[in-house]
């Protein structure tokens, strides 16, 4: 007479198979989060792009009209805060408040439609003018800050929002903007003439 044989897996074989799938996901849990992390951040580096091109655009119109400028800061004719800025490209209809709100949000922070309070931004305009060059830092994320005449950046704590000590966003008043590792805080992303946050 044949024993007839069980097809089931045991514990042990169970076991095992349950640990090296707990194995590969703790391995893939943190590249999907990085990965989720930078994909926001390259989201928020093309809002700020937009953002950029449209007080470009406000500046040039103001500057053809003779009312001063459109960049944000103490130029004569210039909004004075960023909630003043954001303001002239509402009035000027270069972009909707709800457009601006938009670019203003990022991972876990919903930028207040009205555009009243900048606590709710994910961003931190700088008071730029015509005569800063272009090196100058015009937007970067809350999770970093420069200040006044600063070189580098204040290192972005972990709780920060949008993005904590993953990274931060940057954009010069040239046009151009980067994606910056935390570590690239202390390394002088800006010139020694940086303007003050708004």
């Amino acid at each position: 007479m044949f024993m007839k044989r069980s097809s089931a897996f045991t514990l042990i074989e169970l076991l095992v198979v349950i640990s090296i799938i707990a194995i590969l996901a703790s391995l893939a849990i943190p590249a999907v989060t990085g990965a989720l992390a930078r994909g926001q951040m390259a989201q928020t580096l093309s809002n700020f792009k937009q953002l950029h091109l449209a007080t470009f655009n406000m500046d040039l119109d103001n500057q053809q009209a003779g009312s001063g400028s459109g960049w944000p800061g103490t130029n004569t004719g210039a909004p004075s805060t960023a909630i003043a800025w954001a303001a002239a490209l509402t009035n000027g209809n270069y972009l909707k408040p709800s457009e601006i709100a938009k670019m203003l949000s990022a991972q876990s922070v919903q930028a207040d439609p009205a555009l009243t309070s900048t606590n709710s931004w994910a961003a931190i305009v700088y008071g730029v003018g015509n005569v800063d060059d272009g090196g100058v830092v015009f937007l970067s994320t809350k999770n970093v800050a420069f200040s006044s005449g600063q070189t580098n950046a204040t290192i972005p704590l972990s709780t920060a929002t949008p993005y904590g000590n993953k990274g931060f966003v940057i954009f010069h008043k040239g046009g151009d903007g980067q994606i910056l590792q935390a570590r690239f805080a202390t390394n002088g992303n800006t010139t020694t003439n940086q303007p003050a946050p708004l």
